[in-house]
């Protein structure tokens, strides 16, 4: 086999910029898009990788006589730093981040598996409470975790814990939830308060303290979204602006669906407390991760009654209306301003708040 040099990769230009990894290739943003689409996605290209999902849907249809039979897979990998933070530790965020990837497809979450990156050194009491953690979440979610593997590293070399789950969920026949199904007229609403997540990591990893408490907002949105295909099942697309923020997650269904989005940014519910955690930062809270907020683009004739299911539970109680979906410049998302001006609202290129989830 020849050696493999960046020249032979899909479009090697914007990889050839960084010869070595860095934070930013894992944040969402700009660099993580070049590094899947011009190497990751180009070298194990098929159909059902195109989808480019949070969850990849599977049909099976080898049953005669039965319909097809619609499964949704997705991974994740979890590198929080702290393990432990205000409404959270890794062990939920692992249970839940999977939980939410098959949810943004309809998918019901059916079983996990997990699998550990130990250090050496690691405490045993600190394994112990993460374990435990995840395990209430698991069942907490309804979804068993039902495999798994553990490695150790030297020590040194893990930071002390990492971890992987998998994840997958049925999803129903008649669901096309996909990221390019936006369309211009389809309305934009957002499940509560955004940039809780990243600041409350942030808080704890810095010693940062703020007149009001700030938790994570980790959890698992799949009887949200159960709540809200009730009520309509023309859902267009979902999304959980978790690494990059809503920014970040704005800005790939853009692209996907070739439509512009257009966000009114005084509709935008941010706690008081994040917006002025994210001034005195020089943060932006568009950017900043979540782990229990979705995104969901719909048309604009079933907005209020899904809108009205989203306040009426628990995880949505904050839900808003934030934006619209325009056929004017494709790919890109723009935000309205109080004061009547605009702004695009790009993806960043590298890394805000490094290892936040």
């Amino acid at each position: 086999m020849p050696p493999v040099t960046i020249e032979s990769w899909t479009c090697p230009l914007p990889l050839r910029d960084y010869p070595t990894i860095v934070l930013g290739h894992g944040g969402g943003g700009k660099l993580s898009a070049d590094l899947i689409r011009h190497l990751f996605a180009a070298e194990f290209d098929n159909p059902a990788l195109r989808q480019m999902g949070d969850a990849t849907v599977l049909t099976l249809d080898e049953r005669p006589g039965a319909s097809p039979l619609r499964l949704a897979l997705s991974t994740d990998s979890f590198t929080v730093s702290p393990l432990f933070f205000p409404g959270g530790d890794i062990g939920q965020l692992a249970v839940h981040g999977t939980v939410n990837d098959l949810a943004m497809v309809g998918a019901r979450p059916l079983w996990l598996t997990a699998g550990f990156i130990l250090e050496e050194g690691l405490d045993m009491a600190t394994l112990g409470r993460v374990v435990a953690s995840m395990a209430t979440a698991a069942q907490a979610a309804g979804v068993p975790i039902v495999a798994g593997d553990t490695k150790v590293v030297e020590k040194g070399h893990g930071d002390g814990l990492y971890i992987n789950t998998t994840g997958l969920g049925l999803v129903p026949a008649d669901l096309q939830i996909a990221p390019d199904r936006a369309r211009p007229g389809d309305v934009v609403l957002v499940s509560g308060t955004i940039g809780d997540h990243g600041i409350a990591v942030l808080s704890q990893r810095e010693g940062l303290t703020f007149e009001t408490a700030l938790e994570s907002d980790t959890a698992p949105l799949s009887t949200l979204v159960e709540a809200m295909l009730e009520v309509s099942r023309e859902i267009h697309c979902l999304r959980d602006p978790t690494r990059g923020g809503l920014a970040s997650a704005l800005n790939e269904l853009a692209t996907a669906s070739g439509v512009g989005i257009e966000v009114e940014e005084p509709a935008v519910p941010i706690r008081p407390a994040v917006a002025a955690a994210c001034e005195m930062l020089g943060l932006d809270p568009f950017y900043v991760a979540n782990e229990g907020k979705l995104i969901a683009v719909l048309p604009a004739e079933a907005a209020d009654a899904v809108l009205e299911a989203m306040r009426a539970h628990p995880l949505g109680r904050e839900a808003a209306r934030i934006g619209r979906v325009v056929a004017e410049h494709p790919g890109i998302v723009i935000a309205r301003t109080g004061i009547g001006g605009s702004r695009i609202v790009d993806t960043l290129v590298g890394e805000q708040l490094p290892r936040i989830c």
